[in-house]
């Protein structure tokens, strides 16, 4: 159950009217109000807003209505429409939907349209439905973009518990209305190039008149992109790919990460509008991935305040975030601004952009900054509950070995590199001349740990393994089952013990993140559902994320986590770690751990 749920505007037309009209007194007017217009992106003072129904039926000068109704005065405060991110990924933040809802509301985000293609790629369509479902009781206006790459390489390269066809796509299209968009397509070289199984999901989504979403990295392929129907991407990481991007007619999302992380793209990208004079109207704001803690401190206003900072004027910023998210998808007559007849979905903000009090509806859901009974109620009682099959999905090999078998004869080893602070992975090939079952000289004589991904569907057992230069990580383990796309189960340590033990960790809570220092469990966050969300409140989601990252930084790892997790995605170059070994990006070719210097 929603209790949030508003009519569509076809149901309320003549009570918006009566009410704009002074015929019929509404249910809520919020007067005394600066309002940030979108739609002219400037600032209107003294103002109120009449609101019945959960819609916004006029906007009016402040204390022109003199009846009887529930009348807050924001003495002068800014009353702006909520946010609309544009891309997100919910599992990312190890929440189920109802547990984002409430953050997102705390930060004044009301809509987001969200790829759940984490789920799908351990769950298949089974796993999407879940999230559907789950969005549905959530107290958020909740859109899905379809995924669009599941899996995100071939059988060759990984193994999927999902497998995501153009049959399943168009059946999914049709059958869940909230499906709007298609996801991010990942496989950018070989849409590129012609596939025909990547072809044939993008035109599933073109002949229902669905937009399409994209993910690239690299100028050479934007004009292959643009013309295989992707509209929009998250990916412009510097101001010439993101102008390339606007002048293929693709809009851009900017990605504002918190500032310590890889993916915080803005400050560059916007470098198209405050350098080389690109309009803003097809510019968006989204926040992508957010990990439980980070959310509620970098949530889509502090994105838009990112953008202040980069040199865009406020009301302009604000529209990136909402009008325009809004209008990329053609929900702009219920979404984005306080134009009548719209949601009432609105934030009460100080002059320092700081989320004060959210309506959702119309109802007041957040109060000078926290969550209102009627908002807790719901996220308490009322949420979804995901089937006992959701909570059994990490089926590994027992006790599996978590290092590689030395070669027979002096080889050279190919050896995974981070490249600090993005999030592309770089190899250098070293000799190994007397081999040995003892790594610990290699270990120290190459600045490196080991690296193990597990297949975790129970289908052949496989593990890949390598070495991994400039992680940091001083001793002990970490491990996590968010291992990026396929979700098999990553690990990282100095010695067999600590990596079975932060294996093991993970195993008995059917998902995770672990930290193991001195033989112990220092720190985790079990997540059951899927292998990837927890199935507790935001707020303890993201207290238990604190302390894991926390101990990762006393680890020494100077990758976060969340970056950890994608050194099995291989789709970013040069070069990732899948549970079938090391794949070269983008050639999609295995690379062999060892090769025989007598070759």
């Amino acid at each position: 159950m929603n209790r949030f749920s508003v009519a569509p505007l076809s149901n309320l037309t003549q009570t918006l009217a009566a009410v704009a009209s002074g015929t019929q007194a509404p249910d809520l007017v919020i007067t005394g109000c600066r309002i940030l217009s979108t739609y002219t992106e400037r600032m209107l003072a003294d103002k109120e807003v009449w609101i019945s129904k959960g819609r916004i039926a006029a906007v009016k000068p402040a204390g022109t209505f003199q009846g009887s109704a529930n009348i807050v005065d924001v003495s002068g405060g800014i009353i702006a429409p909520g946010l609309v991110d544009p891309h997100i990924h919910i599992e990312s933040s190890m929440m189920t939907a109802c547990a984002y809802s409430e953050a997102a509301l705390l930060n004044g985000t009301t809509t987001i349209f969200c790829d759940s293609h984490e789920i799908g790629n351990v769950c298949d369509t089974e796993g999407i439905e879940w999230m559907l479902e789950d969005a549905r009781v959530a107290p958020l206006n909740i859109y899905l973009t379809l995924p669009s790459t599941i899996p995100s390489t071939s059988a060759e390269m990984e193994t999927c518990g999902g497998d995501l066809t153009p049959h399943k796509a168009g059946a999914m299209f049709d059958a869940w209305p909230e499906i709007v968009a298609l996801g991010e397509k990942m496989d950018f070289v070989p849409v590129c190039f012609g596939d025909d199984r990547s072809h044939g999901v993008i035109q599933e989504a073109l002949k229902r008149g669905r937009p399409v979403s994209g993910h690239i990295y690299g100028r050479e392929f934007v004009a292959a992109y643009a013309a295989s129907g992707v509209t929009d991407t998250h990916e412009a990481i510097d101001r010439e790919i993101a102008d390339d991007f606007l002048e293929a007619g693709i809009w851009i999302f900017l990605r504002g990460g918190p500032p310590t992380t890889p993916w915080h793209s803005l400050p560059e990208a916007i470098k198209a509008v405050t350098e080389l004079g690109a309009s803003t109207k097809r510019v968006c704001v989204c926040t992508d991935d957010r990990d439980a803690d980070d959310l509620f401190t970098f949530g889509m206003n502090w994105v838009v305040t990112e953008a202040i900072k980069a040199g865009v004027d406020m009301p302009t910023a604000w529209s990136m975030g909402s009008l325009h998210p809004a209008t990329r998808y053609a929900m702009d007559g219920d979404f984005g601004a306080l134009g009548h007849g719209r949601r009432a979905d609105l934030v009460l903000l100080n002059d320092d952009l700081q989320v004060k009090n959210t309506w959702y509806g119309g109802e007041l859901v957040v109060e000078d900054g926290k969550v209102t009974s009627v908002l807790d109620e719901q996220l308490t009682h009322d949420r979804y509950q995901y089937p006992q099959k959701a909570f059994e999905t990490v089926n590994m090999p027992e006790k599996p070995s978590l290092l590689p078998e030395p070669p027979a004869k002096p080889s050279e080893v190919t050896i995974l590199r981070t490249e600090l602070p993005g999030i592309v992975t770089l190899h250098k090939k070293v000799k190994l001349e007397n081999p040995s079952s003892d790594w610990s000289q290699f270990l120290t004589d190459n600045d490196c740990c080991h690296m193990a991904v597990i297949e975790r569907y129970g289908v052949k057992g496989n593990i890949g393994y390598g070495f991994l230069q400039n992680f940091g990580l001083k001793e002990g383990a970490v491990a996590s089952s968010v291992g990026h796309d396929a979700h098999n189960v990553i690990v990282a340590g100095h010695d067999e013990a600590s990596m079975a033990l932060a294996i093991e960790t993970i195993r008995a809570s059917q998902g995770g993140v672990a930290v193991v220092k001195e033989g112990k469990v220092e720190a985790f966050i079990p997540l059951p559902i899927a292998g990837l969300i927890s199935d507790l409140r935001a707020g303890e989601v993201a207290e238990a994320a604190t302390k894991v990252k926390a101990a990762w930084v006393e680890a020494g790892c100077t990758l976060p986590y969340m970056g950890f997790n994608l050194l099995p995605l291989s789709v970013i170059p040069e070069i990732r770690l899948t549970d079938k070994g090391l794949v070269k990006v983008p050639e999609m070719e295995i690379e062999p751990l060892f090769k025989s210097l007598q070759e």
